[in-house]
């Protein structure tokens, strides 16, 4: 699974809109600006956080958009999944058939339970903790506790199930 450009866009322009939203609503101008995304594009990716009420939006002189919701409650899995982006690292988009055939390929559960786990380290990591990292770069997002042992194995599960 490849993240793209628009998941990527969309988180960096999610934390700086987070990070100015205080002086009130934040012009796409600005954020193109500062982030050297194109205007244009920050406009569509916005219209899908608007519509999945993540953003809202003010018109006119001082408009912007800020956030619909608190910071805390707004996953990094909810702005992926708001500008279309997919988490798929399955060639057959989890049909299980994955070259045309009635069954999964090989390594059909190992990408599978990668889906998962992307899935679930996504939506842990809150849009308030990314912008406490860009306040305090020394602290890390989501610390993965697991020893690596326990999560070879579960690997090696995946696999022979």
């Amino acid at each position: 699974m490849r993240l793209t450009t628009k998941g990527r866009f969309a988180v960096t322009a999610m934390i700086d809109l987070s990070l100015r939203q205080h002086d009130g609503p934040v012009t796409l101008a600005g954020i193109s600006e500062r982030q050297k995304i194109s205007l244009s594009y920050l406009e569509q990716l916005f219209g899908k956080l608007r519509r999945h009420q993540i953003v809202a939006s003010v018109r006119g002189p001082g408009g912007g958009y800020s956030l619909a919701k608190p910071m805390e409650s707004v996953s990094v899995a909810d702005i992926i999944h708001a500008v279309d982006e997919p988490m798929d690292a399955t060639n057959c988009g989890g049909m299980g058939n994955c070259h045309g055939e009635q069954h999964p390929c090989m390594t059909h559960h190992l990408w599978t339970t990668l889906n998962t786990r992307m899935l679930d380290y996504l939506k842990g990591v809150t849009l308030a903790e990314l912008v406490a990292q860009q306040n305090h770069p020394e602290a890390a997002v989501v610390k993965d506790e697991r020893p690596a042992r326990r999560l070879r194995r579960s690997v090696a599960e995946a696999l022979a199930a």
